[in-house]
């Protein structure tokens, strides 16, 4: 399965933005209410700035308290970003997601962010791969 045929699978396809200069309790407010557990930072919705996890907030606190969340997000995300295209395949974006370490990849396409896939998307579109190739195994063996 590819990208793009995993983001017509979504629940919800649309991704949840904050701006850079959002605080950082704005964003956890939106995590919390969207029951998600990553944002991505843009300026106009669209361009990509950078993307901030649940993971990234929890690191920061602990480091230095939670002074960190009246900060805006632009000092604790994560700017140097891995993005997928619609035409990767779940196995490319689940090596690329175990091998950074990270659970969630921007969909870019034409420079523009178009959604946003989670490590459970990947799985599952890996999955529905080798249930349709178990079942055309079983019905080559049945002779059907």
């Amino acid at each position: 399965m590819i990208v793009s045929q995993m983001l017509k699978t979504k629940d919800n396809p649309g991704v949840v933005s904050v701006k850079p200069t959002d605080t950082v309790t704005d964003a956890v407010k939106l995590l919390s209410e969207k029951r998600i557990g990553t944002v991505v930072v843009s300026a106009d919705g669209e361009t990509l700035d950078g993307i901030l996890s649940e993971r990234d907030i929890v690191r920061e606190m602990g480091k230095r308290g939670i002074t960190c969340l009246t900060e805006p997000v632009s000092v604790m995300m994560t700017s140097k970003l891995v993005t997928c295209k619609p035409s990767d395949t779940a196995i490319e974006v689940l090596e690329v997601m175990t091998n950074g370490r990270f659970r969630h990849l921007p969909v870019m396409d034409d420079g523009k962010m178009i959604g946003l896939i989670s490590i459970g998307d990947a799985v599952k579109g890996r999955l529905a791969e080798l249930s349709m190739e178990k079942d055309a195994l079983e019905g080559m063996i049945m002779g059907h």
